[in-house]
Order: structure tokens, then C-alpha cells, then sequence
């Protein structure tokens, strides 16, 4: 592999490990990330017909399962960023109605970053956001954060003033966290705004992007899943696993209840410093 082999290295149970092709366009698009500088335009990728199809696959897919599960805060934000359903579009693209809508951008990434990397770029309205597709034979399935992880979960989020007020507080309370505190706020974090659910009109809601948008993980949670109340120390003291479905699944009685105590919870997280 080339000079980039560390940042895209992948692992051998990885759909695409045995795939020199797939691997070779994961380090192209890792390249054009790594070449990015804030306050340049962000970089435009020329996807293929294949990505698109897994686009594509994947919406025709899920959309069923957003009308059963998507809350309510979800719903309204997919109708400021009405996401083309048949071809990829380009983060430079989204950022336009995204910035005009909340302030916030998208910044390609080349892969994962580190948690406080990431939390602190929420501080500063911005997103790191990963611009690769998964593997073409598992599109239902990605083992990382893929662009379709990106633009479905968070995009669509990021264009709704309530989701962008508890993205700048993750952002806000990871500044100048020490290690403990930043451990505790990527679990919060996890816990909520990846895989997050409340209460609406009495049934199960998601507001959480991980679930949002993965059909296996969406299509299962509530049954396969430990729903567990929505108490932050609680949530902050749970290790997760990200290389496998969610065994436990933190549950609000509301958005509204969520919102205003994660908001107080990372508040106070600020005040202590």
C-alpha cells in the first residue's frame, strides 16, 4: 500500500480488505481530505455508478423504516435538507442550506479522528465528515462511518437548530475537557446523538444518526436491544462497542426532555473546568 496505508488501513474481516480496488479509491479519497485546508471549498467527489447504486440501495431500503421510527425533530429536518434519493450529493453542495440554516458546515475527514479532535470541531459550528462509500457488496452494512452514515445521520441533523444546539455543547464541553471528562462526553455522545431514542406519542422514536442510518441496526434495535432509562451519569459510565450492533439502547421520555437535561448535563461539564 502507499504512503496513506495508515489512515485507510483496513481490517482483514473488512468487506472491502481483499479488494484492491476498493482500497485504491479509499486512499484517492483519503488523499483529496488530507490535501484540504480550512477555508478552502471542500472537495468535490466524482462517485462512480457503483457508489450510487449503494446510495441508492440503501434509501430504498430504509426510507420505510424512517416513517415507523424517525422522530419528530428528524422529520422536520430531512424537510430542510431534502436529500437526493438517487445520486450522492456533494458535501459542498449540503453545506449551502446546512450554513443558512444552523451555521454549521461539513469538513472532509480521511477517516476516524480522535474523540476530542471531533468533539472540538463541534465547538466551532463544524462537522469532520468522511467522504468514502462502503463496500459495494455489504451496502446495507459498514463497519465505520461512511458517507451515507455521514449524510443520512448527521447531514440531515445538522440542518435543524435544536440537533445543532447539542452538537455545539458536545463541542463546547470537549475544549478544554481532561481525559475522564472527554471519555464520559464521547459515551454521552454515542449514547445520544449516534444512537439515541425517545418517547413521541407513545411509541419508540430515533433521533440518533448510527441508527437513523443503518437498516440492519434500525430494522432490530427494539427487539434486540437493552432499552435502558435516559440517566446521563449513567450513560456516561457505559463503555459502547462500534464494530458491532448496540446491545443497549438509552431511552427519554421526550425530545424535550432530552434535549433541556443533556444541554444542563454538558453545561455543567463547561462550568467545571
Amino acid at each position: 500500500m502507499d504512503g496513506l496505508a495508515e489512515v485507510v488501513a483496513l481490517d482483514r474481516d473488512h468487506p472491502g480488505f481483499r479488494d484492491p480496488l476498493y482500497r485504491a479509491r479509499r486512499n484517492e479519497i483519503a488523499r483529496a481530505a488530507l490535501a484540504y485546508r480550512e477555508g478552502d471549498p471542500v472537495p468535490v467527489i466524482e462517485y462512480t455508478d457503483d457508489e450510487h447504486e449503494v446510495w441508492r440501495t440503501v434509501w430504498a431500503h430504509i426510507d420505510g423504516l424512517h416513517a415507523r421510527y424517525a422522530c419528530r425533530a428528524y422529520r422536520e429536518a430531512s424537510q430542510v435538507l431534502a436529500l437526493d434519493r438517487t445520486r450522492i450529493p456533494q458535501l459542498r453542495d449540503l453545506n449551502v442550506t446546512i450554513a443558512a440554516a444552523t451555521g454549521f458546515s461539513m469538513l472532509p475527514a480521511a477517516g476516524l479522528m480522535t474523540p476530542r479532535s471531533f468533539l472540538t470541531y463541534l465547538a466551532h459550528n463544524a462537522f469532520l465528515s468522511t467522504q468514502y462509500v462502503r463496500h459495494h457488496t455489504r451496502p446495507l452494512y459498514t463497519p465505520e462511518p461512511d458517507v451515507i452514515h455521514e449524510l443520512v445521520g448527521h447531514a440531515v441533523t445538522l440542518a435543524h437548530r435544536p440537533f445543532a444546539v447539542l452538537n455545539r455543547a458536545f463541542g463546547d464541553a470537549a475544549v478544554q475537557a481532561d481525559e475522564e471528562t472527554l471519555l464520559g462526553l464521547i459515551r454521552v455522545y454515542w449514547y445520544t446523538l449516534e444512537f439515541g431514542a425517545v418517547r413521541e406519542d407513545g411509541a419508540l422514536r430515533v433521533y440518533g444518526a448510527g441508527l437513523l442510518s443503518s437498516y440492519g441496526e434500525l430494522g432490530r434495535f427494539e427487539e434486540a436491544s437493552t432499552l435502558r432509562p435516559f440517566v446521563l451519569d449513567e450513560i456516561a459510565a457505559t463503555p459502547f462497542d462500534p464494530t458491532d450492533y448496540q446491545t443497549t439502547i438509552f431511552v427519554a421520555d421526550s425530545w424535550d426532555a432530552m434535549s433541556s437535561s443533556l444541554l444542563a448535563w454538558l453545561g455543567a461539564r463547561c462550568r467545571a473546568r
